[in-house]
């Protein structure tokens, strides 16, 4: 028996009810697989597509499954961009029917965190596209609001940092100490406490190890 699976299970169970009790359209996919099915059902009537700078959804494959569909999707992280060309993207994110991301951290309570350095896709997941959704591994899941807020300070920052070789303190020592450092990367956080009213959002936790 996995007994990590077990375990996340059962604080995805609670996770997930509390999500729906605060109005999200709130679902548990087993596997990157299961989820990314569940997902591609849920999205198969729109045509425009934003995803913020998100790992999870890359690893799903996601950006590629809605090419291979002749969808148009909105992704900044195409490195053929020029620089203006990037922030056209980015800009485009925001009014596309569906708007894919991750989150930073969950808590079992309910609330959605997520840190920005733009501000692109903390919009994006707002206000502004027809669809939001929200996927994210269970190692993003927290006991609390506050724990959540921690995490996203502890673990997410720093390790995300690390993977784009962005040099701030806390991508060198993997220790946050609040820096004012001319990249980095958490200068927004927004913390979903409930789902925005005009806005059509689900969340997908997957029982895996998935993103930062």
């Amino acid at each position: 028996m996995n007994y990590q699976k077990w375990l996340w299970e059962k604080k995805g169970e609670k996770c997930i009810k509390n999500l729906k009790k605060h109005g999200f359209d709130a679902h548990f996919a087993d596997t990157s697989e299961t989820a990314a099915t569940l997902i591609m059902g849920m999205v198969s009537d729109y045509t425009t597509f934003g995803f913020g700078g998100s790992d999870t959804t890359r690893r799903l494959g996601l950006p590629e499954k809605l090419k291979t569909l002749g969808k148009t999707v909105y992704d900044h992280w195409d490195g053929t961009m020029s620089p203006e060309e990037n922030l056209n993207c980015r800009k485009q994110q925001m009014t596309a029917d569906c708007f894919m991301c991750s989150a930073n951290g969950i808590s079992v309570t309910g609330e959605i965190v997520n840190f920005d350095g733009v501000g692109n896709r903390t919009n994006a997941m707002c206000f502004g596209p027809k669809k939001v959704i929200i996927v994210a591994g269970m190692n993003k899941v927290a006991k609390d609001l506050d724990a959540a807020i921690d995490r996203v300070h502890e673990i997410a920052t720093p390790m995300r940092a690390k993977s784009l070789g962005i040099e701030t303190p806390c991508g060198k020592t993997g220790i946050c100490i609040d820096c004012n450092d001319a990249m980095r990367l958490c200068r927004i956080t927004t913390i979903l406490h409930r789902k925005p009213l005009l806005t059509d959002l689900s969340v997908v936790l997957i029982n895996e190890s998935i993103g930062f």
